[in-house]
């Protein structure tokens, strides 16, 4: 076995997972978060890259992990992610410190991390009650997901702006967050209007730059109300290209909206908001991969950048028994996340400290494509957009109320 790049280890980790060594010594380490659809549910861990530091959730729970070939060993400041496949081969691996709000309730008395926790760098926060789909008869949840499991149980079933402002401002002032992501389920009154209250909140009272991930409305000028009240980014979680696993994995999303649904909504958005501002959300590894490798391109097409998950049999979800997928097939994946964005001008990781461990981000993939004068080109003029657009980052991290 030939030595991963940062970015390889990143999918092989996130397809395989990490077994922890008896002697491994977890001490600090943010906790397993059960929160959301689950994908955060496993451990936090940062690889160092030549260019930046690759966070990744890697899967330690779930049953494959079982035949891993990784192992995690060592203590505080000196982690190794062990590969048993080849004698001696070993990478230094960083287990990032659980902050010290992790530990404090709100003035309300609701433990903070009942109400956001970090996702990589950023403040992921579920709002709305449970998703509808999990309680039609028969359930229409997708099957893969596990906020049925989640919300109410390991989170709070709904949570107040007040909390939400306060463990923000906590989470900006102790971690350094810069970004906030909401995401909601189907909801009874529409996603949007449940959401846009908070997005509201924290732009006047924290200063965040903020995300939020709903399900498409019809009428798409309901999205007006929301980039209105400071949403910095939208995606749009449509997870397959192909039909007929739209049908089968998500059939609420099917039987409710429908395909054209997202497509309309994020074409909408992307006219509105601008390139690289709204993503189209995917699931790789159940869908054929040539199907995969469609919807990158359809994505970026649109002026959006893909944001492309690996599939994680979750615990205690309809797809805990389906196979991870295979890290040959996801390289390939990711290596088109990249290319793709080159090829339509995408501009990707702008915004300052924002790393998604849940994904490969597009700009962690950048090792995974050759050399050549398109990437150089490309990369050059990332970096000066990124230093010319600093000071618009720092007003939208201002809070309102005090510009």
């Amino acid at each position: 076995m030939e030595r991963l790049n940062p970015a390889e280890l990143e999918i092989d980790l996130m397809c395989k997972g990490v077994r922890l060594d008896p002697s491994c010594k977890l001490d600090g380490a943010r906790s397993l978060a059960k929160v959301r659809a689950g994908l955060g549910s496993g451990l936090e861990l940062t690889i160092p890259a030549r260019h930046k530091t690759l966070w990744v959730n890697v899967p330690v729970e779930e049953a494959f992990v079982a035949d891993s070939p990784y192992r995690l060993a060592g203590g505080p400041g000196a982690y190794e992610v062990e590969d048993e496949r080849t004698p001696g081969l070993s990478y230094g691996v960083g287990l990032p410190a659980a902050p010290a709000w992790y530990g404090r309730a709100t003035g309300r008395g609701t433990p903070m991390t009942k109400v956001g926790v970090l996702q990589g760098t950023y403040l992921g926060v579920y709002v709305g009650r449970t998703c509808q789909f999990w309680k039609a008869n028969p359930p229409l949840n997708c099957r893969f997901c596990a906020t049925g499991l989640n919300v109410g149980v390991t989170e709070e079933a709904e949570k107040a702006v007040d909390d939400v402002v306060e463990t923000a401002l906590a989470a900006k002032a102790e971690s350094g967050i810069t970004f906030v992501h909401f995401n909601s389920g189907d909801q009874v009154g529409g996603g949007i209007e449940a959401v846009t209250p908070y997005v509201r909140a924290v732009k006047e009272r924290v200063g965040a730059l903020v995300g939020v991930q709903v399900l498409p409305d019809r009428d798409l000028s309901k999205f007006d109300g929301l980039i209105e009240a400071g949403a910095d980014h939208v995606s749009f979680c449509y997870e397959f290209q192909n039909p007929k696993y739209f049908e089968e994995v998500c059939p609420g999303k099917a039987s409710i909206l429908g395909q054209q649904a997202f497509f309309d909504a994020m074409a909408y958005c992307s006219r509105k908001m601008g390139k690289g501002r709204v993503s189209g959300e995917i699931i790789a590894g159940i869908e054929p991969i040539e199907d995969t490798l469609k919807a990158i391109d359809f994505i970026t097409s649109l002026g959006c950048f893909p944001t492309v998950c690996i599939f994680r049999p979750l615990k205690g979800t309809a797809m805990e028994h389906h196979p991870s997928p295979r890290f040959e097939d996801m390289r390939t994946v990711m290596r088109r996340v990249f290319e793709s964005c080159m090829e339509r001008g995408i501009p990707i990781g702008m915004a300052p400290n924002i790393e998604v461990s849940l994904i490969v981000n597009p700009d962690d993939a950048r090792d995974l494509a050759p050399p050549s004068l398109g990437k150089t080109l490309y990369l050059a003029r990332l970096a000066a957009v990124r230093w010319a657009a600093k000071p618009l980052f720092a007003k939208k991290m201002t809070p309102k109320e005090r510009r």
